[in-house]
């Protein structure tokens, strides 16, 4: 029993079988080379029984043999932040809608344009008046006047006048109302003439000279107004 015990404590220490046989006072068993060779290699891989037991004792090699591997997790990759979309096509911040003091012409209820400012200002008793910005017709195409609102429309139709035609022969004879037609979410027409305040689908032209005469607001500006105004109110342009 004692001679047992010394054999397992001897190969926990990782003592070879020659070296326990010289303790005992034994001969060495006989080994080929090729079978000294196998065990060095094991010895060495397996790091010697005394290496292998230490490691179970651990929690090392052989006591994690049957954890998996977690993979590490990859670090997040940076990406640029997204340009709001129409970053470029919002008008400047003068030409917000906006609640401002007034002391010009018209009464409350009135519509008027100051097309050299390009705005429009739609009257509130006080001397109070909501003011939008608006795009404004081109040098050769500006008015004034006064007329009254004869008509309004949600998503109008448009028809292009004869005369534009004839400037745009590459415009269409009609187009359905729309997101993509260039008179917007709502029209206010001006009396019997060609003029309209609408909606437009170029914001950015908010604040320029570029229609042929009409009154272009962004939609949001026009819908606001639309819901504001009655059919016979008073639009003064200067």
């Amino acid at each position: 029993m004692r001679r047992a015990s010394r054999l397992f404590v001897c190969a926990l220490l990782g003592f070879s079988a020659a070296g326990f046989a010289a303790a005992e006072g034994l001969a060495a068993p006989a080994r080929s080379p090729a079978a000294t060779a196998d065990l060095t290699a094991a010895q060495s891989a397996n790091g010697g029984l005394a290496g292998a037991f230490i490691e179970f004792l651990t929690g090392g090699r052989f006591g994690a043999a049957n954890v998996a591997p977690t993979a590490s997790a990859e670090p997040p990759v940076a990406t640029a932040p997204s340009e709001p979309a129409d970053a470029d096509a919002a008008p400047s911040e003068e030409y917000r809608r906006q609640e401002v003091d007034y002391s010009g012409p018209g009464g409350p209820g009135a519509i008027v344009i100051d097309t050299a400012k390009k705005f429009l200002f739609l009257i509130e008793p006080n001397g109070r008046a909501i003011r939008y910005g608006v795009g404004v017709g081109r040098p050769g195409f500006e008015w004034s006047g006064v007329e009254l609102v004869s008509r309004k429309a949600e998503w109008p139709d448009w028809t292009p006048p004869p005369q534009m035609l004839l400037r745009r022969p590459d415009l269409p004879t009609h187009m359905d109302g729309g997101p993509d037609n260039p008179l917007g979410a709502r029209a206010l027409y001006l009396g019997s003439s060609m003029f309209r305040i609408h909606g437009t689908n170029e914001p950015e032209t908010i604040g320029q000279n570029v229609s042929s005469g009409c009154i272009r607001m962004m939609n949001e500006d026009v819908i606001d107004l639309y819901d504001r105004v009655r059919v016979g109110a008073k639009v003064i342009v200067l």
